[in-house]
């Protein structure tokens, strides 16, 4: 419990607010990367040809296979970098809960894109709760292609007691 601490926000962590990490790229993207998605997305049924099918898809206003939105060209990494723990109060151990997410989409991932990825503390805020102060932590998570293009932006909320 955090019901004897006046504040959950640490030096360290008003220091992170603001500040991109370094950021990490994506392999190019393939096609059958793109199909492989879409098949696990929409198992058992077929996916939408739009995602697997290049004539269909050439018929179409994007002119060629897209990605579907939640598509993640950094799911199966070769080497994996691990976030940085958010900081705490010395001596304590807090408890985390995911507190929801909102994602923005905008231009479709395509075949022989390269996504580049950054991230930042964007927000925090205390509040005391049921299991006394709590801290509300909003991460967010930017994807370009490699025309600077905005392909998704994730705000993930981190609840912290």
């Amino acid at each position: 419990m955090t019901s004897g601490l006046e504040t959950l926000i640490t030096p360290e962590l008003k220091a992170l607010k603001g500040q991109w990490r370094e950021t990490t790229c994506s392999p190019p993207i393939s096609a059958a990367d793109i199909r492989k998605w879409a098949i696990a997305t929409w198992w058992p049924q077929t996916p939408p040809p739009l995602h697997w099918n290049e004539a269909y898809a050439a018929t179409t206003r994007w002119g060629g296979i897209i990605a579907p939105p939640d598509f993640n060209p950094f799911a199966w990494p070769i080497v994996r970098i691990p976030l940085a723990p958010l900081p705490s109060p010395k001596g304590v151990k807090l408890t985390s809960l995911n507190g929801g997410q909102t994602e923005t989409y905008g231009v479709p991932q395509r075949p022989g894109d390269v996504i580049a990825e950054r991230v930042r503390v964007q927000d925090f805020r205390e509040r005391h709760g049921r299991f006394g102060l709590m801290l509300y932590v909003d991460v967010e998570t930017e994807w370009t292609n490699q025309d600077a293009a905005l392909v998704r932006r994730r705000i993930s909320t981190f609840i912290r007691y």
